[in-house]
Protein backbone atom coordinates (compact mmCIF):
# COMPACT_ATOMS: atom_id res chain seq x y z
CA UNK A 1 0.00 0.00 0.00
CA UNK A 2 1.71 3.30 -1.94
CA UNK A 3 1.24 6.88 -1.10
CA UNK A 4 0.61 7.55 -4.81
CA UNK A 5 -1.82 4.74 -4.85
CA UNK A 6 -4.16 6.24 -1.77
CA UNK A 7 -4.04 9.57 -3.42
CA UNK A 8 -5.30 8.20 -7.05
CA UNK A 9 -7.83 5.94 -5.45
CA UNK A 10 -8.75 9.18 -3.26
CA UNK A 11 -9.22 11.22 -5.96
CA UNK A 12 -11.54 8.69 -7.62
CA UNK A 13 -13.64 8.23 -4.86
CA UNK A 14 -14.19 11.74 -4.02
CA UNK A 15 -15.10 13.13 -7.81
CA UNK A 16 -17.59 10.35 -7.90
CA UNK A 17 -19.08 10.20 -4.77
CA UNK A 18 -21.20 7.25 -3.47
CA UNK A 19 -22.99 8.15 -0.17
CA UNK A 20 -24.15 4.86 0.40
CA UNK A 21 -20.78 3.24 -0.18
CA UNK A 22 -18.09 5.57 0.57
CA UNK A 23 -17.21 5.00 4.27
CA UNK A 24 -16.15 1.28 2.54
CA UNK A 25 -14.85 2.78 -0.24
CA UNK A 26 -12.49 4.53 2.03
CA UNK A 27 -11.53 1.27 4.10
CA UNK A 28 -10.94 0.06 0.88
CA UNK A 29 -8.60 2.31 -0.29
CA UNK A 30 -6.15 1.96 2.82
CA UNK A 31 -6.02 -1.35 2.03
CA UNK A 32 -8.90 -3.74 4.17
CA UNK A 33 -9.61 -6.52 2.11
CA UNK A 34 -13.40 -7.36 0.95
CA UNK A 35 -14.39 -9.91 2.80
CA UNK A 36 -13.85 -7.79 5.68
CA UNK A 37 -15.35 -4.85 4.01
CA UNK A 38 -18.12 -7.57 3.26
CA UNK A 39 -18.71 -8.83 6.92
CA UNK A 40 -18.33 -4.83 8.29
CA UNK A 41 -21.61 -4.52 5.73
CA UNK A 42 -23.93 -6.79 7.20
CA UNK A 43 -22.93 -6.34 11.07
CA UNK A 44 -20.44 -8.39 12.18
CA UNK A 45 -18.89 -6.02 13.15
CA UNK A 46 -20.60 -2.80 13.07
CA UNK A 47 -21.52 -2.04 16.70
CA UNK A 48 -23.99 0.67 15.64
CA UNK A 49 -27.83 0.18 14.69
CA UNK A 50 -27.94 3.08 12.94
CA UNK A 51 -28.47 3.70 9.45
CA UNK A 52 -26.13 6.47 8.86
CA UNK A 53 -23.37 5.51 11.03
CA UNK A 54 -20.51 2.84 11.41
CA UNK A 55 -19.06 1.80 14.85
CA UNK A 56 -15.97 -0.73 14.28
CA UNK A 57 -14.61 -0.98 17.75
CA UNK A 58 -10.50 0.67 17.72
CA UNK A 59 -11.21 1.05 14.11
CA UNK A 60 -13.53 3.94 12.52
CA UNK A 61 -16.81 5.60 14.22
CA UNK A 62 -18.42 7.38 10.59
CA UNK A 63 -21.44 9.26 10.91
CA UNK A 64 -23.43 10.81 8.03
CA UNK A 65 -25.09 14.49 8.36
CA UNK A 66 -27.99 15.99 6.78
CA UNK A 67 -29.22 19.43 7.71
CA UNK A 68 -26.65 19.58 10.87
CA UNK A 69 -23.42 21.22 11.30
CA UNK A 70 -21.17 18.52 11.52
CA UNK A 71 -18.54 20.19 13.66
CA UNK A 72 -21.43 19.98 16.75
CA UNK A 73 -21.84 16.09 15.82
CA UNK A 74 -18.07 15.30 15.68
CA UNK A 75 -17.75 16.70 19.07
CA UNK A 76 -20.86 14.83 20.25
CA UNK A 77 -19.42 11.73 19.22
CA UNK A 78 -15.91 12.48 20.19
CA UNK A 79 -17.56 13.09 23.93
CA UNK A 80 -20.33 10.36 23.66
CA UNK A 81 -19.88 6.41 25.30
CA UNK A 82 -19.45 4.66 22.25
CA UNK A 83 -16.04 6.52 21.55
CA UNK A 84 -15.07 6.13 25.50
CA UNK A 85 -16.11 1.99 25.49
CA UNK A 86 -14.65 1.05 21.79
CA UNK A 87 -12.00 3.78 21.47
CA UNK A 88 -12.50 3.90 17.55
CA UNK A 89 -8.92 5.25 16.19
CA UNK A 90 -10.81 7.91 13.46
CA UNK A 91 -13.61 9.22 13.38
CA UNK A 92 -15.46 10.68 10.70
CA UNK A 93 -18.43 13.31 10.03
CA UNK A 94 -19.56 14.54 6.43
CA UNK A 95 -22.41 15.84 4.97
CA UNK A 96 -20.44 14.92 1.70
CA UNK A 97 -19.13 18.79 0.69
CA UNK A 98 -17.32 19.21 4.56
CA UNK A 99 -15.66 16.25 5.96
CA UNK A 100 -14.40 16.25 9.49
CA UNK A 101 -11.89 13.45 10.81
CA UNK A 102 -10.16 12.90 14.17
CA UNK A 103 -7.60 10.62 14.78
CA UNK A 104 -8.28 9.53 18.87
CA UNK A 105 -4.19 8.86 19.11
CA UNK A 106 -2.44 11.52 18.28
CA UNK A 107 -5.25 14.21 18.08
CA UNK A 108 -4.67 15.66 14.28
CA UNK A 109 -7.83 16.70 12.83
CA UNK A 110 -9.27 17.58 9.42
CA UNK A 111 -11.91 19.69 8.29
CA UNK A 112 -11.48 19.85 4.43
CA UNK A 113 -13.87 20.22 1.60
CA UNK A 114 -14.50 16.13 0.75
CA UNK A 115 -13.23 16.99 -2.30
CA UNK A 116 -9.41 17.69 -0.99
CA UNK A 117 -9.38 14.46 0.85
CA UNK A 118 -6.12 13.00 -1.47
CA UNK A 119 -4.37 16.04 -0.11
CA UNK A 120 -4.16 14.10 3.28
CA UNK A 121 -3.45 10.41 1.94
CA UNK A 122 -1.25 10.24 5.60
CA UNK A 123 -4.00 10.69 8.28
CA UNK A 124 -5.53 7.61 7.52
CA UNK A 125 -2.09 5.63 7.65
CA UNK A 126 -2.58 3.68 10.63
CA UNK A 127 -5.05 1.27 8.86
CA UNK A 128 -2.05 -0.15 7.40
CA UNK A 129 0.38 -0.20 9.78
CA UNK A 130 2.36 2.90 9.37
CA UNK A 131 1.99 5.81 11.73
CA UNK A 132 1.85 9.00 9.60
CA UNK A 133 5.34 10.06 11.49
CA UNK A 134 7.12 7.69 9.39
CA UNK A 135 6.58 9.28 5.95
CA UNK A 136 7.17 13.13 7.64
CA UNK A 137 10.48 14.73 7.41
CA UNK A 138 9.99 15.51 11.16
CA UNK A 139 9.03 14.33 14.09
CA UNK A 140 8.79 16.18 17.96
CA UNK A 141 9.17 13.21 19.95
CA UNK A 142 12.25 12.20 17.80
CA UNK A 143 13.79 15.24 18.05
CA UNK A 144 12.75 16.00 21.56
CA UNK A 145 14.91 12.37 22.46
CA UNK A 146 17.96 13.23 19.70
CA UNK A 147 18.50 16.71 21.80
CA UNK A 148 18.56 14.93 25.35
CA UNK A 149 20.48 12.50 24.18
CA UNK A 150 23.11 14.85 22.63
CA UNK A 151 23.19 17.03 25.83
CA UNK A 152 24.02 13.49 27.97
CA UNK A 153 26.35 12.28 25.69
CA UNK A 154 27.89 15.23 26.02
CA UNK A 155 28.23 15.46 29.74
CA UNK A 156 29.32 11.47 30.09
CA UNK A 157 32.32 12.79 27.63
CA UNK A 158 33.23 15.65 29.56
CA UNK A 159 32.98 13.50 32.89
CA UNK A 160 35.25 10.35 31.75
CA UNK A 161 37.64 12.17 29.48
CA UNK A 162 39.15 8.40 29.10
CA UNK A 163 36.33 7.13 27.22
CA UNK A 164 37.96 9.23 24.34
CA UNK A 165 41.21 8.07 24.24
CA UNK A 166 40.57 4.57 23.71
CA UNK A 167 38.45 1.46 21.22
CA UNK A 168 37.69 -0.13 24.32
CA UNK A 169 36.38 3.27 25.79
CA UNK A 170 33.94 4.04 23.19
CA UNK A 171 32.74 0.81 22.82
CA UNK A 172 31.75 0.35 26.21
CA UNK A 173 30.06 3.88 26.12
CA UNK A 174 28.07 2.75 22.63
CA UNK A 175 26.85 -0.19 24.54
CA UNK A 176 25.76 2.24 27.51
CA UNK A 177 23.67 4.51 25.45
CA UNK A 178 22.14 1.71 23.44
CA UNK A 179 20.95 0.12 26.66
CA UNK A 180 19.62 3.57 27.82
CA UNK A 181 17.47 3.93 24.62
CA UNK A 182 16.18 0.47 24.94
CA UNK A 183 14.94 0.96 28.91
CA UNK A 184 13.54 4.50 27.83
CA UNK A 185 11.54 2.33 24.80
CA UNK A 186 10.71 -0.26 27.27
CA UNK A 187 8.78 1.45 29.76
CA UNK A 188 6.86 3.89 27.55
CA UNK A 189 6.05 0.85 25.19
CA UNK A 190 4.56 -2.10 27.40
CA UNK A 191 8.05 -4.09 27.64
CA UNK A 192 8.24 -2.54 31.18
CA UNK A 193 6.00 -1.36 33.77
CA UNK A 194 4.68 2.39 32.74
CA UNK A 195 7.96 4.39 33.80
CA UNK A 196 9.59 1.52 35.84
CA UNK A 197 12.93 2.62 34.65
CA UNK A 198 13.43 5.96 35.30
CA UNK A 199 11.03 5.99 38.73
CA UNK A 200 13.61 3.03 39.84
CA UNK A 201 16.40 5.87 39.31
CA UNK A 202 14.72 8.85 41.13
CA UNK A 203 13.61 6.28 43.86
CA UNK A 204 16.77 4.05 44.62
CA UNK A 205 19.49 6.49 43.57
CA UNK A 206 21.32 9.51 45.32
CA UNK A 207 20.72 13.05 43.74
CA UNK A 208 24.65 13.85 43.16
CA UNK A 209 24.40 10.78 41.19
CA UNK A 210 27.20 9.31 42.91
CA UNK A 211 25.94 5.80 43.06
CA UNK A 212 23.85 5.35 39.66
CA UNK A 213 26.44 3.94 37.83
CA UNK A 214 26.73 1.34 40.64
CA UNK A 215 23.03 0.59 39.95
CA UNK A 216 22.53 0.48 36.80
CA UNK A 217 25.39 -2.23 36.45
CA UNK A 218 23.37 -4.03 39.11
CA UNK A 219 19.99 -3.41 36.58
CA UNK A 220 21.74 -4.25 33.94
CA UNK A 221 22.98 -7.62 35.23
CA UNK A 222 19.29 -8.63 36.29
CA UNK A 223 18.05 -7.84 33.07
CA UNK A 224 19.99 -10.45 31.66
CA UNK A 225 19.15 -12.83 34.79
CA UNK A 226 16.17 -15.47 33.88
CA UNK A 227 16.31 -16.81 37.80
CA UNK A 228 16.03 -14.35 40.41
CA UNK A 229 16.81 -15.80 43.59
CA UNK A 230 19.24 -13.61 44.91
CA UNK A 231 18.07 -10.40 43.16
CA UNK A 232 17.14 -7.38 45.55
CA UNK A 233 13.58 -6.88 45.90
CA UNK A 234 13.02 -3.13 44.09
CA UNK A 235 15.28 -5.01 40.96
CA UNK A 236 13.06 -8.16 41.02
CA UNK A 237 10.04 -6.64 39.01
CA UNK A 238 11.57 -5.77 36.29
CA UNK A 239 11.34 -8.51 33.18
CA UNK A 240 14.18 -10.94 31.92
CA UNK A 241 15.06 -9.51 28.31
CA UNK A 242 17.75 -11.83 27.07
CA UNK A 243 18.79 -11.53 23.91
CA UNK A 244 22.61 -10.41 24.27
CA UNK A 245 21.51 -6.90 24.68
CA UNK A 246 22.80 -7.12 28.50
CA UNK A 247 24.73 -10.36 28.27
CA UNK A 248 27.87 -8.41 28.50
CA UNK A 249 29.38 -6.62 32.00
CA UNK A 250 31.10 -3.45 31.61
CA UNK A 251 31.75 -0.78 33.55
CA UNK A 252 29.28 2.14 33.51
CA UNK A 253 30.75 5.56 33.24
CA UNK A 254 31.09 7.86 35.85
CA UNK A 255 27.64 9.88 35.87
CA UNK A 256 27.32 12.91 37.56
CA UNK A 257 24.17 14.76 39.14
CA UNK A 258 23.23 16.89 35.67
CA UNK A 259 23.74 13.79 33.89
CA UNK A 260 21.06 11.18 36.35
CA UNK A 261 18.72 14.44 36.48
CA UNK A 262 18.92 14.27 32.17
CA UNK A 263 18.30 10.10 32.29
CA UNK A 264 15.10 11.06 34.72
CA UNK A 265 13.88 13.87 32.65
CA UNK A 266 14.21 11.73 29.59
CA UNK A 267 11.66 9.29 31.07
CA UNK A 268 8.84 12.36 30.28
CA UNK A 269 9.25 12.06 26.77
CA UNK A 270 6.91 9.23 25.13
CA UNK A 271 10.12 7.03 23.38
CA UNK A 272 7.37 5.11 22.11
CA UNK A 273 6.44 7.15 19.54
CA UNK A 274 9.73 7.53 18.58
CA UNK A 275 10.64 5.78 14.90
CA UNK A 276 13.09 2.98 15.18
CA UNK A 277 13.97 3.57 11.17
CA UNK A 278 14.92 7.17 12.10
CA UNK A 279 17.24 6.43 15.45
CA UNK A 280 19.81 7.37 12.75
CA UNK A 281 18.60 10.52 13.59
CA UNK A 282 19.33 10.51 17.01
CA UNK A 283 23.04 8.92 16.43
CA UNK A 284 23.91 11.91 14.33
CA UNK A 285 22.79 14.06 17.39
CA UNK A 286 24.61 12.32 19.50
CA UNK A 287 27.86 11.43 17.76
CA UNK A 288 30.29 14.49 17.18
CA UNK A 289 30.14 15.79 13.91
CA UNK A 290 33.73 15.32 13.15
CA UNK A 291 33.53 11.80 13.96
CA UNK A 292 30.36 11.26 11.27
CA UNK A 293 32.50 13.35 8.84
CA UNK A 294 35.12 10.71 8.87
CA UNK A 295 32.90 7.85 8.39
CA UNK A 296 30.07 9.43 6.22
CA UNK A 297 27.65 8.19 8.21
CA UNK A 298 24.58 9.60 7.33
CA UNK A 299 20.46 9.32 7.68
CA UNK A 300 18.27 8.09 4.72
CA UNK A 301 14.74 8.96 4.67
CA UNK A 302 11.62 6.42 4.86
CA UNK A 303 10.54 7.67 1.87
CA UNK A 304 13.89 7.23 -0.29
CA UNK A 305 14.34 3.90 1.35
CA UNK A 306 10.68 2.93 0.04
CA UNK A 307 12.30 3.93 -3.43
CA UNK A 308 15.11 1.47 -3.29
CA UNK A 309 13.22 -1.68 -1.57
CA UNK A 310 9.97 -1.18 -3.37
CA UNK A 311 11.25 -2.07 -7.26
CA UNK A 312 13.86 -4.37 -5.60
CA UNK A 313 11.34 -7.03 -4.08
CA UNK A 314 8.43 -5.19 -2.75
CA UNK A 315 6.96 -4.66 -5.64
CA UNK A 316 7.13 -8.48 -6.97
CA UNK A 317 5.66 -9.82 -3.95
CA UNK A 318 2.65 -7.51 -3.43
CA UNK A 319 2.46 -8.47 -7.52
CA UNK A 320 2.18 -12.09 -6.41
CA UNK A 321 -0.44 -11.25 -3.71
CA UNK A 322 -2.24 -10.29 -6.61
CA UNK A 323 -2.20 -12.77 -8.29
CA UNK A 324 -2.93 -15.00 -5.65
CA UNK A 325 -6.63 -13.57 -5.06
CA UNK A 326 -8.35 -16.35 -3.59
CA UNK A 327 -6.19 -19.23 -4.04
CA UNK A 328 -5.12 -20.38 -0.82
CA UNK A 329 -2.16 -22.31 -2.11
CA UNK A 330 -0.70 -19.69 -3.65
CA UNK A 331 -1.12 -17.46 -0.82
CA UNK A 332 0.98 -20.54 1.86
CA UNK A 333 3.34 -20.33 -0.85
CA UNK A 334 3.79 -16.18 -0.72
CA UNK A 335 3.98 -16.78 3.07
CA UNK A 336 7.11 -19.47 2.35
CA UNK A 337 8.74 -17.07 -0.06
CA UNK A 338 8.88 -13.87 2.66
CA UNK A 339 10.33 -16.33 5.25
CA UNK A 340 13.10 -17.49 2.64
CA UNK A 341 14.18 -13.94 1.94
CA UNK A 342 17.25 -12.18 3.41
CA UNK A 343 17.89 -8.66 3.53
CA UNK A 344 21.92 -7.64 3.46
CA UNK A 345 22.86 -3.88 4.19
CA UNK A 346 26.79 -3.81 3.22
CA UNK A 347 27.17 -0.51 5.01
CA UNK A 348 23.77 -0.43 7.09
CA UNK A 349 24.95 2.59 9.60
CA UNK A 350 22.40 2.59 12.52
CA UNK A 351 19.69 -0.13 10.12
CA UNK A 352 17.57 2.05 8.46
CA UNK A 353 16.94 -0.27 5.76
CA UNK A 354 17.30 -3.30 7.78
CA UNK A 355 14.08 -1.71 9.82
CA UNK A 356 11.80 -0.05 6.79
CA UNK A 357 12.13 -3.71 5.05
CA UNK A 358 11.12 -5.47 8.12
CA UNK A 359 8.36 -3.19 8.46
CA UNK A 360 7.36 -3.73 5.27
CA UNK A 361 7.49 -7.87 5.23
CA UNK A 362 5.56 -7.59 8.07
CA UNK A 363 3.08 -5.80 6.34
CA UNK A 364 3.27 -7.85 3.97
CA UNK A 365 2.72 -10.91 5.76
CA UNK A 366 -0.28 -9.43 7.84
CA UNK A 367 -2.54 -8.70 4.47
CA UNK A 368 -1.57 -12.40 3.50
CA UNK A 369 -3.27 -13.81 6.78
CA UNK A 370 -5.80 -11.42 6.08
CA UNK A 371 -6.99 -13.14 3.05
CA UNK A 372 -5.75 -16.33 4.29
CA UNK A 373 -8.49 -16.08 7.39
CA UNK A 374 -11.20 -14.99 4.95
CA UNK A 375 -10.85 -18.03 3.23
CA UNK A 376 -10.42 -20.70 5.97
CA UNK A 377 -10.72 -19.02 8.73
CA UNK A 378 -10.31 -22.46 11.00
CA UNK A 379 -7.24 -23.58 9.71
CA UNK A 380 -5.99 -20.03 9.99
CA UNK A 381 -7.59 -18.14 13.05
CA UNK A 382 -4.55 -18.12 14.73
CA UNK A 383 -1.66 -15.84 12.58
CA UNK A 384 1.63 -15.60 14.15
CA UNK A 385 4.76 -13.92 12.46
CA UNK A 386 7.33 -15.89 10.73
CA UNK A 387 9.04 -12.63 10.04
CA UNK A 388 12.28 -13.48 11.84
CA UNK A 389 14.87 -10.96 12.66
CA UNK A 390 17.09 -13.01 11.69
CA UNK A 391 16.70 -12.50 7.87
CA UNK A 392 18.30 -9.11 8.49
CA UNK A 393 22.01 -8.57 7.77
CA UNK A 394 24.67 -6.00 7.91
CA UNK A 395 27.93 -4.69 8.14
CA UNK A 396 29.01 -1.54 9.62
CA UNK A 397 32.14 -0.19 10.73
CA UNK A 398 30.82 2.64 13.56
CA UNK A 399 30.28 0.85 16.69
CA UNK A 400 27.66 2.98 18.07
CA UNK A 401 26.02 2.92 15.19
CA UNK A 402 26.42 -1.21 14.58
CA UNK A 403 24.77 -1.33 18.18
CA UNK A 404 21.89 0.65 17.68
CA UNK A 405 20.99 -1.25 14.47
CA UNK A 406 20.77 -3.90 16.49
CA UNK A 407 18.21 -2.01 19.13
CA UNK A 408 16.31 -0.59 16.55
CA UNK A 409 15.39 -3.69 15.19
CA UNK A 410 14.24 -4.81 18.50
CA UNK A 411 12.03 -1.94 19.39
CA UNK A 412 10.73 -2.39 15.11
CA UNK A 413 9.87 -5.98 16.13
CA UNK A 414 8.22 -5.12 19.38
CA UNK A 415 6.09 -2.15 17.04
CA UNK A 416 4.75 -4.70 14.31
CA UNK A 417 4.00 -7.32 17.52
CA UNK A 418 1.51 -4.96 18.70
CA UNK A 419 0.41 -3.87 15.28
CA UNK A 420 -0.17 -7.86 14.58
CA UNK A 421 -1.79 -8.01 18.33
CA UNK A 422 -4.07 -4.86 16.77
CA UNK A 423 -5.27 -6.91 13.88
CA UNK A 424 -5.49 -10.33 14.38
CA UNK A 425 -6.41 -10.52 18.69
CA UNK A 426 -2.85 -12.34 19.46
CA UNK A 427 1.03 -11.60 18.48
CA UNK A 428 4.34 -13.29 19.72
CA UNK A 429 5.41 -11.80 22.67
CA UNK A 430 8.66 -9.42 22.89
CA UNK A 431 10.20 -10.23 25.30
CA UNK A 432 12.85 -12.55 26.14
CA UNK A 433 14.16 -11.56 22.99
CA UNK A 434 15.42 -14.55 21.00
CA UNK A 435 17.10 -13.35 18.46
CA UNK A 436 18.65 -10.12 16.76
CA UNK A 437 19.48 -9.13 13.85
CA UNK A 438 22.82 -10.67 12.03
CA UNK A 439 24.69 -6.85 12.62
CA UNK A 440 28.91 -7.33 12.43
CA UNK A 441 30.78 -4.24 13.11
CA UNK A 442 33.59 -4.23 10.64
CA UNK A 443 35.13 -3.12 7.58
CA UNK A 444 32.77 -4.16 4.52
CA UNK A 445 35.70 -3.78 1.43
CA UNK A 446 37.86 -5.99 4.07
CA UNK A 447 35.21 -8.50 4.81
CA UNK A 448 34.00 -11.79 3.01
CA UNK A 449 30.50 -10.77 2.82
CA UNK A 450 29.34 -14.51 1.91
CA UNK A 451 30.83 -15.30 5.62
CA UNK A 452 28.30 -12.19 6.78
CA UNK A 453 25.30 -13.62 5.03
CA UNK A 454 25.55 -17.01 3.48
CA UNK A 455 23.39 -18.31 0.93
CA UNK A 456 21.54 -21.91 1.98
CA UNK A 457 19.19 -23.59 0.10
CA UNK A 458 16.53 -21.42 -1.83
CA UNK A 459 17.10 -18.22 0.40
CA UNK A 460 16.77 -15.36 -2.02
CA UNK A 461 19.25 -12.64 -0.59
CA UNK A 462 18.41 -9.20 -1.52
CA UNK A 463 21.37 -6.74 -1.20
CA UNK A 464 20.71 -2.96 -0.49
CA UNK A 465 21.83 0.39 0.90
CA UNK A 466 23.26 3.74 1.06
CA UNK A 467 26.89 3.52 1.33
CA UNK A 468 28.92 6.46 2.37
CA UNK A 469 30.29 8.22 -1.24
CA UNK A 470 33.94 9.89 -0.94
CA UNK A 471 34.34 10.72 -4.35
CA UNK A 472 38.11 9.91 -6.25
CA UNK A 473 39.85 12.67 -4.65
CA UNK A 474 38.13 13.62 -1.50
CA UNK A 475 39.24 9.69 0.10
CA UNK A 476 40.86 9.95 3.58
CA UNK A 477 43.88 7.03 3.72
CA UNK A 478 42.13 4.14 5.09
CA UNK A 479 39.59 5.16 2.11
CA UNK A 480 42.28 4.45 -0.04
CA UNK A 481 43.71 1.54 1.05
CA UNK A 482 40.11 -0.15 1.09
CA UNK A 483 40.24 0.65 -2.41
CA UNK A 484 43.98 -0.45 -3.14
CA UNK A 485 42.37 -4.12 -1.59
CA UNK A 486 39.32 -4.71 -3.21
CA UNK A 487 40.60 -3.28 -6.58
CA UNK A 488 44.31 -3.41 -6.67
CA UNK A 489 44.15 -5.64 -10.24
CA UNK A 490 41.79 -3.12 -12.01
CA UNK A 491 43.24 -0.41 -14.20
CA UNK A 492 42.58 2.77 -12.91
CA UNK A 493 40.59 2.17 -10.01
CA UNK A 494 42.32 5.61 -8.17
CA UNK A 495 39.90 7.29 -10.31
CA UNK A 496 36.32 5.27 -8.86
CA UNK A 497 34.24 6.83 -6.16
CA UNK A 498 34.65 5.40 -3.17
Amino acid sequence: MYIEGIEKNLIKITENINKEEFIYDLLSVYGHPKSTITRLKRGDYNQSKRHNEVLWKKKLYFHKVQDKDPHSVIDDLTKGPNANKLRPRFIIVTDFQLFLALDTKTKETLDIDIKRLSHHTDFFLPWTGQEKSEIGNENPADIKAAERMGKLYDIVINDNPELRENETGRHFLNLFFSRLLFCFFAEDAGIFEENQFTKSIDSHTRKDGSDLAEYLEKLFTVLNLEKRSAVPEYLKSFPYVNGDLFSDEFPIPNLSQKARKIIIDSGELNWASINPDILGSMLQAVVHQTERAEIGMHYTSVTNIMKVIKPLFLDDLYEELEKAEQNEKKLEKLLDQIYKIKIFDPACGSGNFLVISYKELSRLEIEIFKKLQDLNFDKWSIAKSGVRLNQFYGIEIDDFAHETAKVSLWLAQHQMNLFFEEVFGKSLPTLPLKETGRIVCYNSTRIDWQKVCPKENDDHIYVLGNPPYAGARRQTEDQKSDMDIVFRNIKGYRNLDY
